[in-house]
């Protein structure tokens, strides 16, 4: 079987808003999802699939038949179909002793076509009626624990799909409930939508479920469209002499997101910054809190990936329009676009640079 070699992350040009956003979603997944709109063939997919592989393997369970990718050392995130016995060992109900070994972060693609069973998973009816077992037919969700999920088309998806996606990523559970039965499992994944606004929008009450919402063009700059297409084609033509040129580059990101991902617990957000932080959500009119809870997350992430060891007002600003701009009221009598809304009320309540 021929192994598929991922782009390298740093090896992408421009597109400055979707990395970020990336690594950001990677150094804290609360944070949410990340919906990407923007022209085809601008590197979203790739982007996803190359930060994955920057990222360190998890350590998960080998030899689960649902392919969980469970946390050993996380009695919390384990699910039911496992138990701890009093000495403390990890065993299935059938009483096979679980190990653990390293794999990679997975990237679970979600067609655009896929049932909700097939998304969500199902019961095995037949054992169950049969012999009165409980057992999980997994579906993408399970596939995508402790990884991403990538959703192109996200525009095109049904909106119950959407919302279910939405809603089991941010409980990190999936629960199964069919015919009088119910199982559920672990499923802490970082949810990335893709599409094309040409065809369609999501509903406001969707858009305000992702943490950040991402933005992006084709590059008009000559030298950007240039350098595009000579590293493409330098990977397509010598994968193994391109990532190894890349090597160095995408070890130094590994390590900024390992060192953030173990500070960020340190990292203090004054209270004065929160202040400003609620006072630009006023003043745009965000509904409820989620714009406060994810700027603030976001903001801290930053400024943990920055080594910083406090929450500035430069962190916030820089962060801002992605974590608001997908969350501003249609305005009839007010006709800029939410970029522009969110930089004037950037500009007002934060000050210049």
């Amino acid at each position: 079987m021929k192994m598929t070699l991922a782009y390298p992350f740093t090896a992408i040009v421009g597109q400055e808003e979707m990395l970020l956003a990336l690594k950001l979603s990677a150094i804290d997944p609360s944070i949410g999802g990340v919906l990407i709109m923007g022209d085809r063939g601008t590197g979203k997919s790739t982007a996803v699939r190359a930060l994955a592989k920057v990222l360190p393997p998890i350590k998960a369970t080998i030899g689960c038949k649902f392919n969980l990718n469970c946390e050993l050392d996380n009695p919390l995130d384990i699910c039911k179909v496992c138990n701890i016995t009093s000495e403390g060992l990890l065993k299935v109900k059938y009483g096979k002793k679980k190990v653990a070994k390293f794999k990679p972060v997975p990237v679970i693609d979600l067609p655009l076509g896929a049932t909700e069973d097939r998304i969500v998973g199902c019961l095995d009816m037949q054992r169950a009626l049969t012999e009165g077992v409980k057992e999980l037919d997994p579906g993408l969700l399970a596939s995508a624990n402790r990884g991403y999920l990538y959703v192109d088309e996200v525009n095109l998806l049904e909106d119950h799909l959407v919302d279910l996606l939405i809603d089991v990523s941010a409980s990190g559970v999936n629960i199964i409930e069919r015919e009088g039965l119910s199982i559920s499992h672990p499923a802490k994944f970082v949810i990335v939508g893709s599409g094309n606004p040409e065809e369609g929008d999501l509903r406001p009450q969707l858009l305000d479920r992702f943490g950040f919402s991402v933005e992006i063009k084709t590059p008009t700059n000559l030298e950007k469209r240039v350098e595009v297409i000579k590293r493409r084609q330098e990977f397509d033509s010598e994968p193994i002499k391109f990532l190894a040129k890349w090597e160095s580059s995408e070890q130094d990101l590994a390590k900024q997101i390992r060192l953030a991902k173990n500070r960020i617990t340190k990292i203090n957000l004054p209270d004065s910054v929160f202040e400003k932080i609620s006072e630009l959500c006023i003043d745009l009119k965000t509904d409820g809190l989620r714009g406060e809870l994810t700027l603030s997350k976001a903001a801290r992430a930053l400024a943990a990936y920055k080594r910083s060891r406090i929450v500035k007002l430069n962190h916030v600003r820089e962060i801002a329009t992605l974590c608001l701009r997908h969350r501003l009221r249609r305005d009839p009598l007010d006709e800029t676009s939410s970029d522009a809304r969110v930089k004037r009320s950037i500009q007002k309540i934060l000050g210049d640079v």
